[in-house]
């Protein structure tokens, strides 16, 4: 990727807070992410791979119903699931979870695996394009997709090849990554916007960075949550700590100062303003 096309891709995260949720590319925004940091990548035929996956997904819709299939939820899942499952072999890493290159949508098209919400992104994506109404939901620690049609809601994880999920499946799902006192809440059932999704693809990768001690990288990535997102005003308390950790305490300051006026939690508030505290002294 030459300087000019890295300078695009900045230029584009730069406009993203400018852009409503109707308007933002998902997958134009997702790829540009990946490629924030590797000038020698060009996102451009990504961008057509996902794409044909498009092109394929209402072709083999077409076909199922020009077989007789129903033309409800069942078979537009059905032309999804073979087009990124049957025929691109996409799945969830169970094998090595962790690795950062699971939220990196480069890097997933490229294996064809990746975390929950790198799949979801993809098959929000393809699907929206294909016509069909699939969305993403604020279920915690795993990304859950919903594609509704005429009524009728099916929900399915992107990183279990698109299984259907039923109320005792998330129930199982949720008591396994939170704990068996988790309970379903209907919160969990609300739809994420792509801004949030966005958001959440990357907190994926601040927290992979900030337990390897990646310090400056995990900054880099608050910073461009902070472009993503800048009414999120919770970002400064990432980005006070990290600039802390990385010396640069004078923008720490400014930071943690906007979290605290930003912040209307007392106790989270007191948190803050004693670690401001300690900075200031560590300046003087």
């Amino acid at each position: 990727m030459s300087g000019s096309k890295t300078r695009d891709i900045n230029d584009y995260l730069n406009h993203i807070s400018d852009l409503s949720d109707g308007e933002l590319d998902l997958a134009k925004a997702s790829l540009s992410l990946a490629a924030v940091n590797s000038p020698d990548i060009s996102t451009e035929k990504y961008y057509y791979h996902i794409e044909k996956m498009v092109a394929a997904t209402k072709a083999r819709y077409e076909e199922i119903l020009k077989a007789g299939g129903n033309d409800d939820a069942g078979t537009q899942l059905a032309a999804l699931k073979h087009v990124l499952v049957e025929k691109n072999d996409y799945r969830g890493n169970d094998e090595e979870y962790d690795d950062l290159q699971n939220a990196n949508l480069i890097r997933v098209i490229e294996r064809r695996k990746g975390l929950p919400i790198a799949l979801a992104i993809l098959y929000v994506h393809v699907g929206q394009e294909a016509g069909f109404d699939v969305t993403a939901l604020s279920f915690p620690a795993h990304v859950i997709c919903r594609l509704e049609k005429d009524g009728e809601r099916l929900l399915f994880d992107p990183f279990s090849s698109c299984k259907i999920m039923q109320a005792p499946d998330l129930r199982q799902l949720l008591k396994s990554l939170m704990g068996e006192h988790a309970e379903l809440s209907t919160e969990f059932y609300n739809i994420s916007s792509k801004r949030e999704m966005l958001v959440r693809l990357q907190n994926n990768i601040k927290l992979r960075q900030v337990e390897g001690e990646d310090y400056e990288g995990a900054l880099q990535t608050v910073e461009t949550l902070q472009k993503i997102d800048p009414s999120e005003y919770r970002l400064s308390l990432d980005a006070g700590v990290l600039n802390a950790r990385a010396g640069r305490l004078n923008r720490a300051v400014k930071e943690l100062e906007h979290y605290i006026d930003h912040e209307k939690d007392d106790a989270h508030r007191r948190d803050a303003a004693a670690f401001l505290q300690q900075i200031r002294l560590n300046l003087t």
